[in-house]
């Protein structure tokens, strides 16, 4: 095995890997408590500050080991592999830890060099009202995963800047000391990812704090002239990369369920015909079909990390609805896995919190989220086949 050393601190990816693997199964332990919880503990948080994992995609200056996309999906997929909402957060604070990368230099010193954890909210739902050199910021916002263990809170608003014809989204960093988080979380699946609302009451943020995520996706660079030339985020469309970890997600998921699939039909017999399952064609042909439908996805998954990679080096040709259906494609395939399984197995798969119980409702759960809307995606993209402007971003 090659024993890739990563710039910057002495890490290898082959380390990197083991500290996911070690969150994983630490977050599967702990699974039934946090299902409870409605949280993954701080046991769980701690492995990934100690891992580094928490700090993967930071401009060099900062000294983290730096990784690129395609090692940052293997370390999501590794996680869900054994738990997905603890994956929804490997993935999701190395993801939000990297927001200030677009932020002026001092907004980002400042919050990077405060070591915290972030989570973010891009819904533009809140409020901005000018004041000073900044805005005061209010309004209601939910689904702010992992907020119980962030020093950072980004939160959607639209703001009218003097020089710009339109009102644009952006996303202030708040102080999580300066909000309120509820704890409302209380769901199907994905439990685990403690995606709390947040209140925020006309508390101040400085020009510095606040990402103009138009600017970010349209140059795809910070606002000053001297930056890191490296830095992976820099060189690929904004939102698409952005999105790069669900599909991820619901690979580690399914990857799962397909072995759990195979070890609870190797030994059933049906009692309708007292054939073993392992042995009647039935079985066979559902696992060998999910298999390969498995294989389908991991290779659009490596398709869609080489047109990110590419983007630049192409001319940025590639549509942000293809990114949309092909990474919606991917997870709606690791749904269809998940259901075809528990379908195929039948009420011995219905047991709460067993591992297969849990992984099915996770992966539903992924397939969800508003960038992983299959009917949305598909429509975006039959638009644009034909010449349409489909309006989404990625």
């Amino acid at each position: 095995m090659v024993n890739h050393v990563l710039n910057q601190k002495d890490v290898t990816v082959e380390q990197l890997l083991e500290g996911a693997e070690r969150i994983g199964k630490l977050a599967e332990q702990e699974a039934l408590e946090a299902e409870k919880n409605a949280t993954i503990s701080e046991n769980v948080i701690n492995l990934m500050k100690e891992t580094k994992i928490a700090r993967l995609m930071l401009p060099k200056q900062y000294g983290e080991p730096q990784i690129d996309l395609k090692t940052l999906g293997q370390i999501v997929r590794k996680v869900s592999y054994y738990n997905v909402s603890a994956g929804w957060l490997t993935y999701l604070y190395p993801l939000h830890n990297m927001l200030p990368a677009y932020l002026p230099t001092r907004g980002m010193d400042e919050i990077v060099n405060q070591g915290g954890l972030i989570c973010d909210v891009f819904a533009a739902v809140g409020k901005a009202e000018k004041y000073g050199d900044g805005y005061r910021i209010s309004g209601t916002w939910d689904f702010a995963s992992g907020v119980l263990y962030s020093d950072w809170v980004g939160l959607g608003v639209t703001i009218q800047f003097p020089d710009r014809e339109k009102p644009e989204v952006c996303l202030p960093m708040l102080k999580a000391s300066e909000v309120e988080i509820v704890t409302n979380w209380d769901t199907f699946g994905l439990r685990g990812t403690g995606s709390n609302r947040v209140i925020a009451d006309n508390v101040y943020v400085p020009m510095e704090r606040i990402l103009r995520l138009e600017d970010a996706d349209l140059t795809g660079r910070p606002p000053q002239e001297e930056y890191d030339q490296d830095y992976p985020f820099y060189h690929v469309p904004f939102y698409p990369a952005f999105y790069l970890g669900f599909p991820c997600m619901a690979l580690g998921g399914a990857e799962r369920i397909l072995e759990e699939f195979k070890k609870m039909t190797e030994n059933r017999v049906r009692l309708m015909d007292g054939v073993r399952e392992s042995e009647s064609p039935r079985s066979q042909r559902v696992l060998a079909e999910m298999t390969t439908d498995f294989h389908v996805a991991e290779a659009l998954m490596d398709k869609y990390i080489n047109l990110l990679e590419n983007y630049e080096k192409d001319g940025g040709k590639i549509s942000r609805s293809e990114f949309f259906a092909i990474r919606t494609k991917i997870t709606k395939t690791c749904v269809d896995i998940a259901v075809r399984a528990l379908l195929t197995l039948g009420g011995g798969a219905l047991y709460k919190g067993s591992t297969l119980e849990m992984l099915i409702r996770d992966v539903l759960s992924v397939a969800t989220h508003k960038t992983s809307l299959y009917e949305d995606a598909v429509h975006a993209y039959g638009q644009e086949l034909f010449g349409f402007n489909s309006g989404v971003r990625g």
